[in-house]
Parts: structure tokens; C-alpha cells; sequence
């Protein structure tokens, strides 16, 4: 096993490792159901909720990816979910108005992964430098930690927009490890998404642990250097 006490930074993903995206995302799309009367053309909440995660989960993908635009993305998450809507005329223009509407509403949410606070605190007063390395959208990503209470833990906050390239790409790890001023012989990346943060950080020549929040339901493809189910596991380790 890699001796922990070697790490100087750690690269940290923020949606789902450390803000509880899912959930505050949840709690913001009832609001844009609600705020654009959307029960007028599903049946209920989850009729549409329940297509827009499957869509946006296979958007992102393909986005992190490269395989498609960050504008294309924005519209096609919501024309997808929304064209199942009986009755619904969809247009470009409700989609990105639906999409502005989302957003704000999300970048008000502050909650987070149970004990984030906690373990960021335990690794500040520990030593290690914290950085944000993350895909999400530069306007959004900010605005989402300043609600959480989480942008003073890190030194640093890479975004993809701002590396010119998504995780897993090995351009986001190297304009990274130059914006922090780490060196990957002692840099971790800690993140809940196998591909873009495990395979991504792994191929940059980086040590990863893996936050598998569902272990009866995803199983590590290949090797880690460090697989943990809880955040709070992380006080035991580093």
C-alpha cells in the first residue's frame, strides 16, 4: 500500500464527492417543475425527473468525452426529458430559459456529502493543500461552493472550462498540477467517478482513491490505489 504520508496536495472532484449534487439538483428541478407548471404535461414529477437524470447522466458522459459541446449539452438535457411532455411545444429558447432558471436555482443549495466538513477541516489543520479539480460549469461551480460554505478549505479551483479540457483528459491533470504547483509524485485525486477521476488521474501518472458511494452496485474495473464508501473513511487513511 502507497504510504499516505508522502501526499503533499490532493485534487478533490466536487459533484458528488463533496456537494451532495444529486440531492440539491432534486430539490431545484422541483422547482423548475413547479415554476414552469410542468404537471399540466406529465403525469407527475418523477415522469419527468426520472428521463431528465437518465439523459443527463449519458449527456455528461459524452461531454467529459469530448464528444459533444458544453452548449449542446445544456439544451439537449432538458429538449429530451421535455418532449415526452404531452401537449408541450419545445423550443430551443424554453430549453435554455429552463436551463438558466435550473442553475440559479442549484447554485443556492448547500448541502453536502455527509461529514464533508468535517474531512476537509481534518485535512487542512493535517497539512495538505486542497484543490477542486471538476467539469462543472464555471459559472455555477463557484456559486455552489460559496452555498455550501466549502470555497475557504481550498487553495485552488480547477475547472475544465478554465484547463481548456474535461477530466479524464490528461490536459485537465497537467494544467492542474501547474495551477496548484504540485507534483504528481505527490498529488491525490479523490473522486466518485471512476472514468473521469480514476482512470483520468491514473493515466496523468497521479495515486487515486475511490469514493464508491454504491459498492453492491459498481465494482472497480481495474485497480486503485484506495477504495473508500464513506467520506469519514478518509480520517482513517490520510
Amino acid at each position: 500500500m502507497t504510504d499516505m504520508r508522502r501526499y503533499c496536495d490532493l485534487f478533490i472532484d466536487l459533484d458528488d464527492t463533496i456537494l451532495d449534487t444529486r440531492g440539491n439538483s432534486e430539490l431545484a428541478m422541483r422547482e423548475v417543475f413547479g415554476h414552469y407548471g410542468l404537471e399540466r404535461y406529465f403525469g407527475s414529477f418523477e415522469a419527468f425527473n426520472q428521463p431528465y437524470w437518465r439523459e443527463n447522466v449519458m449527456l455528461w458522459t459524452d461531454y467529459a468525452a469530448g464528444r459533444i459541446s458544453r452548449d449542446y449539452l445544456i439544451v439537449e438535457r432538458f429538449r429530451r426529458p421535455l418532449s415526452l411532455g404531452k401537449g408541450l411545444e419545445v423550443t430551443p429558447e424554453l430549453c435554455l430559459e429552463m436551463s438558466d432558471f435550473f442553475l440559479r436555482a442549484c447554485s443556492t443549495k448547500g448541502g453536502v456529502i455527509k461529514d464533508a466538513h468535517k474531512v476537509l477541516g481534518y485535512l487542512r489543520a493535517r497539512g495538505y493543500r486542497l484543490h477542486v479539480c471538476s467539469n462543472g460549469f464555471h459559472e455555477v461551480q463557484y456559486k455552489k461552493m460559496e452555498a455550501a460554505g466549502l470555497r475557504d478549505y481550498f487553495q485552488s479551483v480547477v475547472l475544465s472550462e478554465d484547463a481548456g479540457a474535461n477530466k479524464p483528459a490528461w490536459e485537465f491533470f497537467d494544467y492542474a498540477l501547474r495551477q496548484a504547483g504540485a507534483s504528481k509524485e505527490t498529488t491525490l485525486m479523490i473522486g466518485d467517478n471512476f472514468v473521469t477521476d480514476m482512470e483520468g488521474a491514473r493515466k496523468a501518472g497521479l495515486d487515486v482513491m475511490f469514493f464508491n458511494q454504491h459498492p453492491d452496485e459498481f465494482t472497480a474495473p481495474a485497480p486503485v490505489n484506495y477504495e473508500i464508501h464513506a467520506l469519514g473513511e478518509i480520517m482513517r487513511i490520510l
